[in-house]
């Protein structure tokens, strides 16, 4: 009998740091002796996650077009086209970063329906500590409203294991505070603190739910109108555009990414919306091996570079994810102001993808209830 594959899902609301984490599970399994297959998911096509991950080479599949939840059947079609290319002995997923109601719709179904193919870990919750901080009523700063809360509070409450990532963004005084909120609010779940992309603490979590299995406690109620009004109320933008220097010369990638990235947060503040995730790469070569990569997870914090370019390049295809609370038309106006404004750094550029929606209302193929 063929040995069951884990099924291990790391989700999280935009911009937590969920693709850095499953990347870096993936290599920690990997230098284990493990083989490894990833699943990304995203509402739209045209994802920086799946490339990130194909540039780490690691085999992948993605879901596009809808949630995990809503396409049950194609989460099933991916990790069996993992299992029969590669035989992973560990599939790793990241569902959309604005959907919740995972266990009941993702993790029990897979239990119940495909038990002899996979063993289910515990739901793993990345959060950002400023975000979160400012969700719970510890922080002031720009939030999101009330229906968006609404989901990042029922992911926090589903979650088999909620982790703080990024601790070295806030004082040890400021974590311990959220550690202790969280631990109250949601008894059920285990904290652990990392920060993923030094490393920090990492192998107590990936233990855990390399380890653990998703135990059966009672599924929580979840008003999927306020879910789906919720969702409706993010823009989401999907931009693919190649990049050329008009005199046939050479620019710096990575000063570039970070000006398309700074023009348009300006643009975003300056309308009121608040980011929930803007992540670009810029790859320099056909294989996408070769590649800048910046990210942004608030209106208010400046974007970083987490992949650099080693030398200048003449040219390049840019890839643009941004996830905010506004129209999906005023994401679409900034990103092409911005792309057009590029013509004044004498960098040319033609668009070969764009778009740009609001998630439809969930509906889930499969709701299991305890």
């Amino acid at each position: 009998m063929t040995p069951r594959a884990k099924y291990i899902m790391i989700g999280g609301f935009l911009g937590a740091g969920k693709t850095t984490s499953v990347l870096l599970l993936a290599r920690y399994l990997v230098n284990q002796g493990q083989k490894v297959g990833i699943i990304m998911n995203d509402q739209g096509a045209g994802l920086v996650d799946t490339a990130l991950a194909e540039a780490n080479q690691f085999p992948t599949e993605e879901i596009s077009g809808g949630c995990f939840c809503c396409r049950f059947n194609s989460l099933i079609d991916a990790a069996q086209q993992l299992t029969e290319d590669t035989r992973p002995d560990v599939i790793i997923s990241e569902p959309v970063g604005s959907c919740t109601d995972l266990v009941a719709t993702v993790s029990l179904p897979l239990q119940q329906i495909y038990g002899e193919q996979f063993e289910i870990a515990p739901l793993s919750v990345v959060v950002d500590p400023i975000r979160a901080r400012r969700v719970l009523g510890l922080d002031t700063g720009k939030k999101f409203s009330a229906n968006v809360t609404y989901i990042y509070k029922k992911q926090l409450e589903e979650a088999g294991v909620i982790v703080i990532n990024k601790t070295d963004l806030v004082s040890a005084e400021e974590l311990q505070e959220l550690s202790d909120a969280l631990e109250k609010d949601y008894p059920n779940a285990k904290v652990i603190r990392v920060a993923a992309r030094h490393g920090h603490n990492l192998p107590t979590w990936f233990d855990h739910v390399i380890t653990e299995t998703l135990q059966s406690t009672p599924t929580m109620e979840v008003d999927y109108q306020r879910y789906g009004e919720g969702e409706a109320l993010l823009g989401w933008l999907n931009v693919s555009a190649n990049l050329e220097e008009l005199d046939g010369g050479e620019f710096d990638g990575n000063a570039l990414l970070q000006h398309i990235a700074s023009d348009l947060r300006s643009q975003l503040a300056a309308q009121g919306a608040e980011i929930a995730h803007l992540k670009m790469i810029l790859s320099a070569d056909p294989s996408g091996l070769e590649l800048a990569a910046i990210n942004c997870t608030r209106t208010d914090q400046k974007a970083e570079l987490s992949h650099t370019l080693a030398d200048p390049i003449d040219s390049g295809e840019l890839l643009i994810n941004l996830r905010a609370e506004a129209a999906p038309e005023a994401l679409d106006a900034a990103v092409t102001a911005t792309l057009a404004g590029l013509k004044a750094k004498n960098i040319d550029s033609k668009l070969t993808h764009t778009e740009h929606f609001r998630p439809g209302q969930p509906v889930p193929t499969h709701r299991v209830v305890v």
